[in-house]
């Protein structure tokens, strides 16, 4: 037959723990030695867990801490929730700039896509006016036949195209191409900062020289 709870005994814990003291003891229990090895997140997801379970426990919270506890436990899922839907979204986004192409329908110059940029620019309709400065880059690049004249080119496609003819500009490419994907279909805004740097990289590129291949020697 068992023996009876001594004050040293495990089972012993008094169950009428107020909150403060509660979480103070979760927080002691993770920096615990036998803990030293997890790493932070795991530390961090036990931590949740504990705290979860408090607000869950009925028994030491009354009937009014328990409508609080779900109301609070409401809010974080609904948090969670929102956090996984944004981030769904502007993961979809990315994958159709992958789709579409950089131009649209229809065919303008690159100095006419120019001439539109700067107009929406001076109405600080940034993320028009990136994309507009994006397709006077294309266009322009096209009609110097720095890079092929492609129907439904993307913005990716355009920056490793054109970065392989111009290697010096390859990296200043990338970030125009997912700054134009940013603002065309990952929801992002567009700044004027970013609109600065689309023209400025467009005027480097108007004057830039593809780089010529090494002559290989013939024996």
């Amino acid at each position: 037959m068992a023996g009876p709870l001594t004050a040293a005994s495990p089972l012993a814990v008094p169950v009428d723990v107020d909150r403060g003291r509660a979480a103070g003891e979760a927080i002691r229990e993770l920096l615990r030695p036998e803990y030293a090895k997890e790493n932070l997140i795991d530390r961090f997801m036990r931590l949740v867990n504990q705290f979860i379970g408090d607000l869950l426990d009925q028994e030491s919270v009354g009937t009014v801490g328990s409508m609080v506890a779900w109301i609070v436990l409401g809010v974080i899922i609904l948090a969670a929730v929102t956090a996984v839907v944004l981030v769904a979204r502007r993961t979809a986004g990315r994958g159709g700039a992958r789709r579409e192409g950089v131009f649209g329908d229809g065919r303008r110059s690159a100095a006419e896509h120019r001439r539109a940029s700067e107009e929406l620019a001076a109405r600080e309709q940034w993320a028009e006016a990136i994309r507009e400065r994006l397709r006077a880059v294309a266009r322009d690049l096209e009609d110097r036949v720095i890079i092929d004249s492609m129907p439904g080119r993307t913005a990716d496609e355009l920056a490793v195209e054109a970065g392989r003819a111009l290697p010096g500009l390859a990296e200043d490419l990338s970030t125009a191409a997912r700054t134009f994907d940013d603002v065309t279909y990952g929801e992002v805004p567009g700044t004027a900062a970013a609109y600065a740097f689309m023209r400025d990289l467009d005027e480097r590129l108007r004057t830039a020289r593809p780089s010529l291949a090494p002559e290989v020697a013939v024996p």
